[in-house]
């Protein structure tokens, strides 16, 4: 079938979507998830949230690893939270999201030419906090129809870039962890990535 040019559904958001799911061993739990966004259009309009769950698994209240949601819009913030973080791979079955905290974040900048390193840098409550994706490597666009993609209600498109390793800093703290490698619609990529021009559609 032909594509029509213009997609039919409604767009529930559309903006940037970078992740790092982090491991000590490929067969073991996560340790660590993290998942920023940068939102340019949504029912809450715009800005940034960053989870950042440091005991996956847990209720964030061991010392050292909380679960946090660092946020300049709160009900953006909460409406990824409850209508699309969960439904993410790495995040199903991770009850630290139930337990995150929303801290108030502001002065979110991204540097990097995004084809050898990218960084997200931000401050919340707790300090600076800065993401950074390096080594780089392949850039694809992916397509997911609704019965593929993570909520089972959206087609979803974005631009992927790999990257093989991370850096992280949280209030001068690192977090556990390293990208592993996985499978994504057939194609072998990592647990850390950027996603650009990420769009939800709702068909």
């Amino acid at each position: 079938m032909e594509r029509i040019p213009i997609n039919p559904g409604s767009v529930d958001w559309s903006g940037e979507n970078p992740g790092m799911y982090l491991k000590e061993t490929p067969d073991g739990p996560f340790v660590t998830l993290i998942s920023f966004f940068r939102v340019v259009l949504s029912p809450h309009g715009r800005g940034h949230a960053a989870f950042l769950l440091l005991d996956p698994y847990g209720d964030g209240k061991t010392a050292g690893k909380p679960n946090l949601c660092v946020t300049d819009n709160e009900p953006l913030a909460r409406y990824l939270k409850d209508g699309f973080v969960p439904f993410f791979a790495a995040f199903r079955g991770a009850d630290g999201l139930a337990h995150c905290r929303f801290e108030k974040g502001s002065q979110f900048t991204a540097s990097g030419d995004a084809r050898t390193t990218y960084t997200e840098r931000f401050r919340g409550e707790s300090g600076e906090i800065s993401l950074t994706w390096e080594p780089l490597t392949d850039a694809f666009m992916v397509e997911l129809p609704k019965e593929k993609s993570a909520t089972g209600q959206h087609e979803m498109f974005s631009l992927f870039v790999t990257a093989g390793g991370v850096r992280v800093s949280i209030g001068g703290k690192g977090v556990a962890g390293r990208p592993m490698p996985r499978d994504m619609a057939g194609k072998q990529t990592s647990t850390a990535f950027l996603a650009f021009s990420e769009t939800w559609v709702r068909r």
